[in-house]
């Protein structure tokens, strides 16, 4: 049935005839089973998005272990798969911290696992996982550090790009802008720092169910220390605070 044919469908093999003489070479490309995929808070759905249907369409079953912060998003995912009719079992969440990593990717039906967030975690899990004979992907400390603006940038729209990009998801993402460079002309020009300012000061802060709201509350209460610390730090190194978020 269409079923069956899906995984073959989606993993075609290669041929290669007369490598040598009398000789011709097949690949197959076959599901590995059971894989794992650890994802991070702050893109819950999209991430495991990245992961479990390029998994399950090649047929394997999946595991999923969200972050412990927000285990929601993949429980919805899962129970609107199992609404579509995928068979119990292919599609699983498994919740906890480290302890449930750890089962994860030392169990030996694992064959697999993907891992998107910080880099300790992700230094971690290729480490402990290889070691274990996994095959291991880990995407971790991604950052998006600068942004060049010419002198002849139009002010509106690179201050919107700018805002958007460094207080969008509470700058809790890797592509949070973190430093602006100013060039040529642009270099003397206070009014970029107010503009910037302005358009800072407009966006509102509340919790992210309410209508209106432009930036949510930092993931938890580590994560506003470590975000006071890192201003006080800059502060204290000859940095100006224009404006103060809280």
């Amino acid at each position: 049935g269409a079923d069956s044919l899906l995984p073959s469908t989606c993993m075609q093999g290669d041929s290669l005839q007369n490598l040598s003489s009398g000789l011709d070479t097949v690949s197959y490309r076959v599901p590995l089973g059971v894989c794992v995929g650890v994802a991070p808070f702050n893109f819950p759905a999209m991430i495991a998005l990245w992961m479990v249907p390029l998994a399950v369409a090649a047929g394997n079953t999946y595991v999923l272990k969200p972050t412990e912060k927000a285990p929601s998003a993949s429980l919805l995912l899962t129970k609107i798969l199992h609404d579509l009719g995928l068979p119990p079992g292919v599609v699983n969440v498994v919740h906890g911290s480290k302890p449930a990593v750890d089962g994860l990717i030392t169990h030996p039906g694992v064959r697999a696992v993907s891992f998107v967030g910080s880099n300790g975690a992700g230094e971690y899990i290729h480490d402990v996982g290889s070691r274990h004979g996994k095959r291991v992907q880990a995407n971790l400390g991604a950052k998006n550090h600068a942004t060049v603006v010419m002198d002849d940038a139009d002010r509106e729209s690179t201050v919107r790009a700018i805002v958007g990009a460094a207080f969008g998801a509470a700058g809790q993402r890797c592509m949070a802008l973190s430093v602006v460079v100013l060039v040529g002309d642009a270099a003397a020009g206070k009014e970029w720092v107010d503009d910037l300012k302005a358009g800072a000061s407009g966006l509102k802060v509340g919790c992210g169910f309410d209508e209106g709201v432009d930036v949510g509350p930092l993931i938890s209460p580590e994560a506003v220390a470590r975000a006071e610390e890192i201003i006080a730090r800059s502060i204290d190194e000859g940095a100006e605070c224009v404006l103060d978020g809280t």
